[in-house]
């Protein structure tokens, strides 16, 4: 990944990611070609893991990955419009461009085709995604019989992170007046998120 200096991702922005996210994109490289799935994971800090899991029907754990995998994470994203800098109305040299923040996270792919394992990641999964709802569902809200039954459906991946490459991308690049413009054009969008996230990682 290009990641100019100005757009580095410290430790803390990379964990952040890490831990919260939404799907991610996994990426292996098979004797087939390039195989991707969108996919849900949690992140264990501990042991530097991500781990996840794919349909039983899904041909990608069934074809071995040569070298490394990759599971891309998306952060925030959004279109920054060169209407919204001063320098548009100082100069006029300015162009349209993307805001985003991203994470390769590089590493040994392991497929875990065990009910017990994938049981436990499902329930990891749940409690990451439902635990902040006023009415959080649980799998034990379902039947047994069909909770067994959908887990036989399921493979588990865990994916041991030997590298990640990040870059946060957020107009920190632009001068001060133009930063003022993206926040407040982002706002007027109803793009509050990444307004905020602008907000944060602005040059000091």
């Amino acid at each position: 990944m290009y990641v100019p200096a100005h757009f580095a991702a410290d430790e803390a922005v990379v964990e952040e990611l890490l831990t919260r996210h939404g799907a991610a994109d996994l990426v292996t490289m098979t004797d087939g070609g390039l195989v991707a799935t969108m996919l849900p994971f949690v992140y264990d800090a501990e042991r530097r893991v991500l781990q996840g899991h794919l349909a039983r029907n899904n041909e990608q754990w069934q074809r071995p990955a040569r070298g490394e995998a990759l599971v891309i994470m998306h952060g925030v994203d959004s279109y920054v419009t060169p209407s919204w800098y001063a320098a548009k109305r100082e100069h006029g040299r300015v162009v349209p461009t993307w805001n985003y923040v991203t994470a390769h996270v590089y590493g040994e792919l392991t497929v875990h085709d065990d009910p017990e394992w994938v049981g436990e990641l499902v329930r990891r999964l749940t409690g990451l995604h439902e635990g902040s709802r006023s009415e959080p569902w649980s799998v034990e809200d379902a039947p047994e019989k069909f909770v067994n039954g959908q887990l036989r459906a399921i493979v588990g991946v865990e994916l041991a992170i030997t590298r990640v490459e990040a870059k946060v991308k957020l107009s920190q690049n632009r001068s001060a007046a133009d930063v003022d413009g993206v926040i407040a054009g982002l706002r007027a969008d109803g793009d509050e998120r990444a307004a905020a996230a602008v907000e944060e990682h602005r040059p000091t």
